[in-house]
């Protein structure tokens, strides 16, 4: 006997070792071995990190597509693995070492704590590998893979050492974004804007003659960084600024510094904006940088790696200037310190002309909290620029498309400005760079140092002692090659010739260029080939209003509570149901909770199933039903099925879910188990009927539960269990059982008459509410001109329809009677006369007061949508909440509007 109600905890719980158990997601089983390969790798997550809802999204459309693959019998790997993740990991052992004040990582020393790093890794890291099981993720874990095992790191080795060769990978000093508090380069990606609250300041530069002697004439510039202004090298501005035309050429003296710099005339500079002259800063600002090459404009750094101000044996700065001894005195002190020193000695000198409030974003590290720096080191880099041209046309070809389409601009936007790839970070976890460096600055690049050391031997004559770079790679380089390093390359392994290229890659939108751009880059130059055929990016997931998830607002989901309240196969089916393409899914524990219910609504159905003999026979025959209900209900059933493979194979995963919920709920629980009770239950029923119908409750509860089981694995993995305990002979589990095959058994004259019934009964219903009949009223129905084949339908259902309907009788006429709400349903016409029953003037009277509301309701948001002003202020919620808003209420209108041409007819 079924338990009373579903628990997913203990359901999870065995389904889970259940599928351990018989090795179900184990990739090249023997009985697949002639069967197409599918395979996909799992983005993976960071080793420090812990479930969130963008993985729980992530891995659920991965899951979807993998199960389904499964049951439409392919070979299938999902390959798991997770990522070294070197600043987040090394951050996160530096912090357990000072709350348990233990020495710091350089008391400690590269080699120990790595070993402690390691230790972390084997003891704590890889919490989300057990979160992602409870999910329901059916990777193959005996397939797990770490970005620094051993055959990854070989790969990475020889890609770095190849790339350098190939003069692809070379050491230059440019800008990067520097991290003064870890003390090490970042990408892009882990770095965040913020608005901040500061101030415009406007200094007067003097304009000077040839002999350097100031003219009295000065050129104002506006800067948000003071304290950079030792750094200054060049003033610009716009070649169009009458304003400064003939200035351009001349030459003014760097106040405090004393340095004579030139004003080059660039069209970076914004006539707009400011006073429309800029201070050019080359060492510490990314657009100042490329002006400063533009113009021939030397870049000065004047900080240190700790963003202190750097004067003390600074070559660069000394160089052409005289300073005076207040900004040599500014030497060491911190770069906020030094803005508010700077300004004030610029203020007594009388060069400060105006100070404006200012909010501006400012790039801050996202692990750290502190403002990143452009900070100008020497740093390995990867011409990035041959390797993205056959990515492109990859993707122009139609090797690698994009699902939702419209991604491939971006693509194509990033990939046509590319810039060189700064792969270094001053970090000690990680792949440490094989590099090597003899005492005059010789570099040798290897694979290993006996390889390095034999270079080197053979360019010196004798042995010489090597230092190894210190540094280690950009987390993203090994990541760029996780579709093929974890199959064995470079070694030409069974498993890279069978599952690379992979098919899909699943992803979020935010890391195109970071992740996929480079995967692709270094997929096609290394192998030869794309890495993936399809690109399929998710949007982000919100709270419920639509805001953006963030620790600092509270409004952060947690995925794993959902889990342990609602059950993995509810969180799942939310999100598949919420993943339209290109719209970002606002989430809250109500839309989880209803798909619980969803589950709930199941389970009792299949329990409303066992208590009504509905068992699972061997010898039923689904093509040779007799009864035009079971008939009907196998044919919704095919359609169904149809449906939401076909939305599973173009990634329209929302509409595979809607249609796999609309079959469950409305058609299987709401309509055939409603229309079967009778069958089921009633006195003097024809026993054969009863068994056929009871054998095809069982048979379909079956084809749900592998039509759900990409979405809802443990529920339906338990349902295919408890059914199949009633056949003869055991079977095995549900994840390896083929996609249901229904297509044989569509019967049009079943679908046309009970769909016919199923649009009566649904169409009085509608017709009631909209008219505000009372909900226990009885009232007659009227089919008019109704021909033999509709007289006919009515008698054989005649008591289901007086049942559900709510009808008082049911009577035939050529004409409508008076007063009467008309229904058309499949060609015939069905009147309600609702004469006494509802005040039908009354009545119309509300409802055109209602779409008036309605109407000044959708034309007050519509105001307000049509305003610019409103859409560049709003954030993006707002926007979004009003755009539903004026969808709901439009939708409310056109129901209004079908009640009124209701009763229009009357």
């Amino acid at each position: 006997m079924m338990d009373k109600t579903f628990n997913p905890a203990a359901v999870e719980a065995r389904v889970s070792a259940a599928w351990e158990e018989g090795e179900a997601f184990r990739a090249g089983r023997p009985e697949r071995a002639g069967a197409e390969p599918f395979s996909i790798v799992i983005p993976p997550p960071n080793v420090t990190g812990s479930l969130h809802m963008g993985h729980a999204l992530n891995n659920t459309i991965q899951d979807i597509l993998v199960r389904f693959e499964r049951m439409r019998g392919r070979d299938v790997l999902w390959q798991p693995g997770t990522d070294h993740a070197g600043i987040a990991t090394q951050m996160v052992v530096e912090r357990k070492l000072m709350e348990t004040q233990q020495p710091g990582r350089r008391e400690l020393g590269r080699e120990e704590f790595l070993r402690r790093v390691w230790a972390w890794k084997e003891e704590s890291g890889g919490t989300i590998i057990g979160q992602l099981k409870r999910l329901g993720a059916s990777c193959d874990w005996s397939r797990e893979r770490f970005t620094m095992d051993e055959g990854l790191s070989r790969a990475v080795l020889k890609t770095f050492v190849d790339l350098h060769a190939q003069g692809l990978i070379y050491r230059d000093k440019r800008l990067v974004n520097w991290d003064p508090k870890f003390q090490t380069a970042i990408s892009d990606l882990e770095v965040q804007q913020i608005e901040v609250k500061g101030n415009l300041w406007h200094f007067d530069y003097p304009v000077v003659d040839e002999a350097g002697a100031e003219t009295g004439a000065v050129i104002t510039v506006a800067t948000t960084r003071p304290e950079t202004m030792l750094g200054d090298t060049a003033v610009a501005v716009h070649p169009d600024d009458e304003r400064y035309r003939d200035l351009v050429g001349q030459r003014v003296r760097l106040p405090l510094v004393n340095r004579l710099i030139p004003i080059v005339a660039d069209a970076y500079s914004d006539p707009e904006k400011g006073t429309g002259a800029v201070k050019i800063t080359p060492a510490h600002d990314f657009n100042d940088f490329e002006v400063g090459r533009r113009n021939g404009c030397r870049p000065i750094n004047v900080l240190d790696p700790e963003a202190r101000i750097q004067i003390a044996g600074n070559a660069d700065f000394l160089e052409g200037a005289a300073p005076e001894a207040a900004a040599l005195a500014l030497d060491g002190l911190d770069r906020f310190e030094a803005r508010k020193a700077v300004v004030a000695l610029m203020e007594e000198r009388g060069r400060l002309r105006l100070v404006e409030p200012n909010t501006h974003a400012v790039p801050h590290g996202d692990r750290s909290g502190v403002v990143i720096e452009p900070y100008l080191t020497d740093q390995w880099y990867v011409n990035v620029k041959p390797l993205a041209e056959r990515a492109l046309q990859a993707v122009r070809d139609g090797k690698t498309k994009f699902v939702p389409e419209n991604y491939e601009k971006i693509f194509f936007q990033w990939l046509e400005n590319i810039e060189p790839w700064c792969v270094s970070r001053q970090l000690w976890w990680g792949h440490q760079i094989p590099v090597w460096y003899d005492g005059e600055g010789g570099i040798f690049v290897a694979e290993s140092e006996a390889e390095a050391l034999a270079q080197a031997k053979a360019k010196h004559g004798a042995d010489v002692a090597l230092t190894r770079d210190p540094d280690v790679l950009d987390t993203w380089f090994s990541s760029a090659l996780w579709p093929f390093s974890t199959l064995g390359w470079p070694d030409k392994t069974p498993e890279l010739a069978r599952f690379y290229p992979t098919h899909t890659l699943v992803t979020g939108k935010d890391i195109i260029f970071f992740w996929v751009a480079r995967m692709m880059m270094m997929g096609l130059h290394l192998t030869d080939q794309a890495p993936f055929d399809t690109v399929y990016l998710h949007t982000l997931v919100r709270d419920e209003k639509g805001a953006k998830m963030s620790k600092s607002k509270g409004n952060v989901v947690d995925p794993v509570d959902l889990i342990d309240r609602f059950g993995a196969d509810a969180l799942r089916f939310t999100l598949a149901a919420l993943a339209a393409p290109g719209r970002d899914i606002k989430l809250g524990p109500q839309r989880v909770e209803g798909y619980r219910n969803f589950a709930t609504k199941l389970w009792n159905a299949a329990r409303f199933a066992e208590m009504n003999g509905c068992e699972l026979k061997a010898d039923y025959r689904p093509e040779a039903v007799r009864e035009t209900l079971n008939a009907w209900a196998l044919t919704e059933a095919a359609k169904a099925v149809a449906e939401v493979a076909q939305a599973i194979t173009v990634y329209r995963f929302n509409d595979a879910a809607a249609a796999a919920y609309r079959f469950v709920w409305n058609v299987f629980c709401d309509w055939y188990l409603e229309l079967a009770k009778p069958v089921l239950q009633g006195e003097g029923v024809d026993p054969a009927a009863r068994a056929e119908t009871q054998a095809t409750v069982a048979f379909l509860i079956d084809q749900i539960a592998k039509l759900l089981h990409p979405f809802m694995p443990f529920l339906t993995e338990e349902l295919w269990a408890i059914k199949g305990q009633a056949l003869p002979t055991s079977r095995g589990l549900l994840a390896l059982e083929s996609w249901p095959e229904l297509s044989a058994y569509q019967n049009a004259r079943a679908e046309a008459e009970i769909g016919w019934l199923v649009d009566l009964i649904s169409e009085i219903r509608s017709a009631r509410s909209e008219t505000n009949v009372p909900a226990g009223a009885q009232v007659p129905l009227v089919l008019v001109a109704a021909d033999a084949s509709v007289r006919a339908r009515v008698e054989r259902w005649s008591e289901t329809l007086t049942r559900l309907a709510r009808l008082s009788e049911i009577g035939f006429a050529e004409t409508a009677p008076k007063n009467a709400v008309q229904l058309l349903v499949r060609g015939s016409v069905a009147a309600l006369p609702l004469e006494g029953i509802v005040d039908l003037a009354a009545e119309v009277a509300r409802l055109k007061k209602e779409a008036g509301k309605a109407r000044a309701e959708i034309g007050k948001i519509e105001g307000k949508l049509g305003n610019a002003d409103f859409l560049a202020r709003a954030p993006e919620e707002v926007v979004d909440e009003q755009r539903e808003r004026r969808d709901a209420e439009a939708a409310r209108l056109a129901k209004i509007e079908e009640a009124l041409a209701r009763l229009s007819d009357a």
